[in-house]
C-alpha cells in the first residue's frame, strides 16, 4: 500500500491550516493594535472630560440668548437707562407702543420670558428690574 498521496493531502491540509493560522495571527495583531489606539482615545476623552468639566466653573457666564423679536433689545436698553424697576405700562411707553391692553399684556409676557431666561427678575409683582 502506498501512503504517499494520503501524506501529500496532509501536507496540503497542514500547509491551508497554517495559513489560515498565520492570517489569523495577522488580523489578531491589527485589532490588538486597533483595540489600544482605541483604549487610548477614550482615556484622552476621559481626562479631556475631567479637564472641561474642572474648568467650566471658571469659564465667563455667556449671556442667555434673546428670543427673536426685536423689540427685545429694545426692552433691555429701556432697563439700562432706567434708574428702578418698571412696569409693563412704563417698557411699552419707553418703546413707544400705545397703551393698549394688548400691548400691556405682550409686554408683559415678553418681560416674564426674559425673567425666566435670567436676564430680568421680578422684584415684586408686576415690577420688573434688571438681574445683577
Amino acid at each position: 500500500m502506498n501512503i504517499q498521496p494520503l501524506l501529500d493531502a496532509l501536507d496540503l491540509q497542514e500547509d491551508a491550516a497554517r495559513a489560515l493560522a498565520d492570517d489569523l495571527h495577522a488580523q489578531i495583531d491589527d485589532l490588538q493594535t486597533r483595540l489600544r489606539e482605541a483604549e487610548t482615545h477614550l482615556e484622552h476623552l476621559t481626562i479631556t472630560r475631567k479637564t472641561v468639566t474642572g474648568l467650566a466653573d471658571r469659564l465667563p457666564i455667556s449671556p442667555p440668548e434673546l428670543p427673536e423679536h426685536p423689540d427685545y433689545p429694545r426692552i433691555l436698553a429701556a432697563f439700562n437707562h432706567a434708574t428702578g424697576p418698571l412696569r409693563a405700562k412704563d417698557v411699552c411707553e419707553a418703546l413707544g407702543h400705545e397703551l393698549l391692553p394688548k400691548n400691556v399684556e405682550g409686554t408683559r409676557a415678553k418681560l416674564k420670558r426674559l425673567v425666566k431666561l435670567g436676564i430680568l427678575t421680578e422684584a415684586d409683582t408686576g415690577n420688573f428690574a434688571r438681574k445683577q
